[in-house]
């Protein structure tokens, strides 16, 4: 789905893509699904990028995360995408994006690159999440287990996205069916 090939010249002789790649938020509480939907784009050739993912590949095997290494991550994970980005490359973003305050600033670390993000959110019940959640095994990089406390407390502190916000689509509860033919 990359939509590079073609370029532009900018500045000294450099090119960059005509087309900056496209970005997608997965957006939902934990247990939603939307490591399920993001593996679903990636396969179509999307590049992924994973919170969880980078801790599990850092040896980290319980969440929440420190606040440091959590800053490290997301560093880490925003210099991949911009770069990406600026290659043409389309990009799902697999974070939770659990409030419309880390919404805005993706959107505000992107729109210099011309880039309008979409959004899934996963409108999964809270009982639902909590149950995946709870039968979680810990044994790959999307499969951390949480507290029941704090899965809960994910849920209830979740912020829903608002069309208001930019391009919106919206999954109900199991139907986590989803095509992409931009």
């Amino acid at each position: 789905m990359s939509l590079g090939g073609e370029s532009a010249e900018v500045g000294s002789g450099s090119t960059a893509p005509a087309h900056p790649g496209r970005v997608i938020f997965m957006c939902g509480p934990a247990g939603s699904g939307k490591s399920t939907v993001a593996r679903r784009l990636e396969r179509e050739g999307l590049v992924r990028l994973s919170f969880d993912e980078e801790a599990w590949s850092r040896g980290i095997r319980t969440m929440p995360l420190p606040d440091r290494t959590r800053q490290d991550i997301e560093a880490h994970l925003r210099r991949r995408l911009t770069d990406l980005v600026a290659q043409g490359t389309d990009v799902v973003l697999d974070f939770s994006f659990w409030s419309r305050a880390m919404r805005e600033d993706y959107r505000a670390l992107l729109r210099p690159l011309g880039v309008e993000p979409e959004t899934i959110y996963l409108a999964t019940d809270r009982g639902t999440c909590l149950s995946r959640v709870r039968a979680r095994g810990v044994d790959h990089a999307d499969d951390f287990r949480l507290s029941e406390d704090v899965a809960a407390a994910y849920f209830d502190h979740f912020e829903v996205p608002v069309p208001a916000e930019g391009p919106l689509t919206v999954l109900h509860g199991d139907d986590h069916t989803l095509t992409i033919d931009k």
